[in-house]
């Protein structure tokens, strides 16, 4: 099985939606999921990953499927805290990482969320949530979690989409791969409209450890003539 983890196109936070460029972001990306095809499209319930999903859903007539547990809201309920340096809200791990990728944090391993700024907010108990939720969707697509690895319980072909968002992307790609936390958010990023796939290859020991194929890739921008950017700020 190839499950696609799809973060949503550029944005409008409030209301939520995109904007005339995540528009193209999101077509130009039908364009490139159609390539190959989809067999299951799921979306988080908030609107900018719906109409991020949408040209895909429509070009390859397969409906939308919503997991309410995908949402951003969800995530940002246990994610966040008040920054007592910048102050205001904000995610956890979206602070300077150089503040929380410390040998301390690091040495923490499994109770990684006894460490500032985690050990602010209700991020374990998010982690948790998201966790157990994904572990129920992937039994659902044949796939049981055990330790660092997943049972193949009904090998599985479909290429499986999720679009989604950047703060619960990051914590459940983290889970996904069985990768502390704290490692996997400061280390890596995920652009608008970027395609991260992971392959669980149904090996004959009846096993498999997924397998990163790409991440965030936007190939969909070049071969649109897209902007090459990330997230508006870097050019690349």
């Amino acid at each position: 099985m190839l499950l696609y983890v799809i973060r949503h196109a550029d944005p409008i936070y409030n209301p939520d939606s995109l904007t005339e460029k995540g528009k193209r972001q999101a077509e130009a990306l039908g364009r490139r999921l159609a390539v190959h095809g989809l067999d299951r499209i799921y979306a988080s319930p908030m609107n900018r990953a719906q109409m991020t999903a949408k040209p895909a859903s429509e070009l390859l007539g397969k409906p939308i499927q919503t997991l309410d547990w995908t949402s951003e809201d969800l995530a940002g309920m246990y994610m966040g805290f008040e920054d007592d340096v910048k102050g205001g809200w904000t995610w956890t791990f979206g602070i300077n990482p150089t503040r929380y990728k410390t040998e301390e944090n690091l040495a923490l391993g499994d109770k990684w969320y006894e460490g500032y700024p985690f050990n602010r907010s209700k991020a374990k108990e998010g982690y948790d949530i998201i966790s157990k939720a994904s572990d129920e969707f992937m039994e659902s697509l044949g796939y049981k979690r055990e330790g660092l690895k997943y049972k193949i319980l009904k090998p599985n072909d479909e290429k499986v989409a999720v679009f989604c968002h950047y703060g619960f992307g990051t914590t459940w790609l983290s889970h996904l791969l069985g990768m502390n936390p704290i490692v996997f958010w400061s280390t890596f990023d995920i652009n608008h409209s970027g395609v991260t796939i992971i392959n669980f290859q149904n090996h004959s020991d009846g096993y498999t450890a997924p397998k990163v194929l790409c991440l965030s890739d936007i190939s969909h921008f070049y071969g649109d003539r897209l902007p090459m950017q990330f997230t508006n700020y870097i050019d690349i």
